[in-house]
């Protein structure tokens, strides 16, 4: 898969997609990065860390934010998109379930797009703008509600759902990346579930992302606020790998890199020199 000026062994391989909230109400990290200086700064610190992609995202989705206009987003993303590009030229990716977003953050140099609503947003019009401009995307599982019957079973219908409608609009299977939507519509129990069945999602034929950083369901299981969340997040980040993750979504990149490289390590059996 080509994602900007990079090609991504997904068959092979497990790259670490860097976090850059330009939001000043993340849940974890919320008006640390929210001018621009600040949040070049931190694309330069996550890249010589070992980025392979900046995510950069303008509203937060943690539980109970607040929606913020289109243009608002639009103010908040494409100025540290464009900064980001010219500085660095690192693959870009924009956090944005809104195709207006979506499609001022291509202008500004955006190279994937990452809807957390998997395409059911709106009325097809991210659809359409994914097939028109011709990058990839990554489309994660979200619904509106947490009535399953069976739940991997239904994650993955709900996954189906989403590839159809990527079908129907033209965009072609080798430019999605999918996401099992971690902390989105799921229990304390059908997050966990999901980290440990990951692999299930690849009988859909494209790369998995998951993306685990900091999350509730660490929180939880830790009782540490989301600033202590590192080694948990390292934790299913392992297992992200071991179930055949291609992409791994966070706020550390060091310390998760390390993990994918040692556990890749282990899996292949590499032989020094």
């Amino acid at each position: 898969m080509k994602i900007g000026n990079k090609l991504f062994d997904t068959q092979n391989n497990c790259y670490i997609m860097g976090i850059l909230n330009v939001t000043p109400d993340s849940f974890s990290d919320g008006g640390k990065f929210n001018t621009l200086d600040k949040a070049l700064r931190h694309a330069e610190e996550m890249i010589a860390e070992g980025a392979d992609i900046i995510d950069i995202g303008g509203e937060s989705t943690r539980p109970g934010f607040t929606r913020i206009s289109d243009e608002e987003e639009i103010n908040r993303t494409a100025p540290v998109i464009e900064a980001v590009k010219k500085n660095f030229g690192v693959p870009i990716s924009i956090d944005t379930y809104k195709h207006r977003v979506a499609a001022e953050a291509v202008k500004a140099g955006a190279d994937l797009i990452n809807d957390i609503c998997g395409l059911r947003h709106d009325s097809g019009e991210m659809a359409k703008l994914i097939a028109e401009i011709g990058l990839p995307c990554c489309l994660m599982h979200n619904r509106d509600n947490t009535n399953y019957n069976s739940f991997m079973d239904d994650l993955l219908d709900d996954l189906r759902i989403t590839l159809s409608i990527a079908d129907n609009a033209g965009i072609p299977r080798e430019n999605v990346i999918l996401d099992p939507g971690i902390g989105f519509a799921k229990s304390y129990e059908n997050n966990l579930e999901a980290i440990d069945r990951m692999d299930m999602l690849n009988e859909l034929g494209c790369p998995i992302l998951l993306g685990t950083s900091r999350k509730s369901v660490i929180g939880l299981t830790l009782d540490l606020p989301g600033s202590e969340r590192v080694e948990g997040t390292v934790a299913t980040t392992v297992i992200g790998v071991l179930r055949g993750a291609a992409f791994v979504r966070v706020h550390d990149v060091k310390e998760n890199l390390r993990a994918v490289k040692m556990t890749q390590a282990i899996m292949k059996g590499y032989k020094r020199g």
